[in-house]
């Protein structure tokens, strides 16, 4: 069994750069994680994921702003979020697949799910 537990959501200017941290108790290390966002009226879509491997894949609404990394002695995922806007914000949640490879964006394929984190970002 995973849990998942995220930290480092809040209230962020325009421009800011929040770093949020996902805390994975349980097996992770061969897991494909990702981070999965949800506004409020709107469905969950996928951010960023990485594969076992490191290899990484974004949204193209956050690439080149936003960087997922896993720090597998901590157990650890990271998000950080650069220039951040007002179309950033949503509750973001870390999410684990069973599997150590990608396959899509469509949340059913991510086993394991954290609380989620709010991020708001102000103009």
């Amino acid at each position: 069994q995973v849990q998942l537990v995220e930290s480092g959501g809040g209230s962020v200017q325009a421009g800011g750069s929040p770093r949020l941290a996902c805390v994975a108790s349980g097996y992770t290390y061969r897991r494909c994680m990702g981070w999965f966002r949800q506004a409020p009226g709107k469905g969950r879509e996928g951010v960023a994921a990485i594969d076992s491997d490191g290899s990484t894949r974004y949204a193209d609404s956050v690439k080149g702003r936003f960087t997922i990394s896993k720090d597998n002695a901590k157990n650890t995922l990271y998000l950080e979020m650069n220039s951040a806007k007002p179309e950033d914000t949503a509750m973001y949640y870390c999410a684990s697949r069973g599997v150590s490879w990608f396959t899509s964006w469509d949340p059913a394929e991510f086993r394991y799910w954290g609380q989620g984190t709010q991020v708001t970002v102000s103009s």
